[in-house]
């Protein structure tokens, strides 16, 4: 594959129809506020296996009405780095607000929230929700997506039925598809047989 993309790394969208893309480190309304390093265009790069096994996910949605969204795959390590350098300067907090308001932005690490090697720079991780198929409107999960808190657990009683029932929607779809669930972020699954489980990559996000 070309522009440095190792061989076993394809598109999502080119390989899951129909997909929405909504790559949240690409621009500024993250919770950095601040393009993120490594993050070149507006595509979602993830292992073979991990985009198959999402497009029969797609597949049983589609019969229901609804569909997928994903908010990140494929994060390079220099990504990372740059979630580490925003996490050592205290005094930037604009975003804040809307995305951690009830924890001290120094213990986002200490509380597992954000990692120093993260799952996504293997290749077979990545973040989504679902949506309505013919509006494209996110089905409501209680809360945004990279929300830090005890809010955003899948198992927690804190966000109304409605959510509680939607992420248990999508836990069900994406483990019955080989993904295993993270206990504290409802929307983020890791392949179980990911092809590179001890490989963290760096190579920039770009059009394959």
């Amino acid at each position: 594959m070309g522009s440095g993309i190792p061989e076993g790394f394809v598109d999502l969208q080119a390989v899951v129809p129909d997909l929405l893309v909504d790559l949240a480190y690409l621009g500024r309304d993250n919770f950095v506020g601040a393009p993120i390093d490594g993050y070149h265009e507006a595509v979602c790069l993830l292992s073979r296996p991990a985009a198959e096994a999402l497009a029969g996910v797609q597949q049983h949605l589609a019969g229901f009405g609804f569909g997928l969204k994903v908010f990140d795959a494929y994060r390079p390590a220099r990504a990372v780095a740059h979630f580490l350098r925003w996490a050592a300067d205290p005094a930037d907090e604009a975003r804040k607000a809307d995305y951690y308001p009830h924890l001290p932005k120094a213990e986002l690490f200490s509380r597992g929230y954000l990692a120093e090697r993260s799952g996504h720079s293997r290749g077979s991780t990545l973040d989504l929700t679902i949506v309505d198929r013919a509006s494209g409107a996110e089905l409501a999960m209680g809360t945004a997506f990279d929300w830090f808190g005890e809010e955003s657990w899948p198992g927690t009683l804190t966000v109304a039925a409605e959510a509680r029932a939607n992420r248990l929607m999508l836990r069900q779809v994406m483990a019955e598809a080989g993904f295993l669930p993270n206990e504290q972020e409802w929307w983020h699954f890791t392949l179980a047989a990911e092809p590179w489980p001890d490989t963290y990559f760096d190579f920039p996000v770009r059009r394959p």
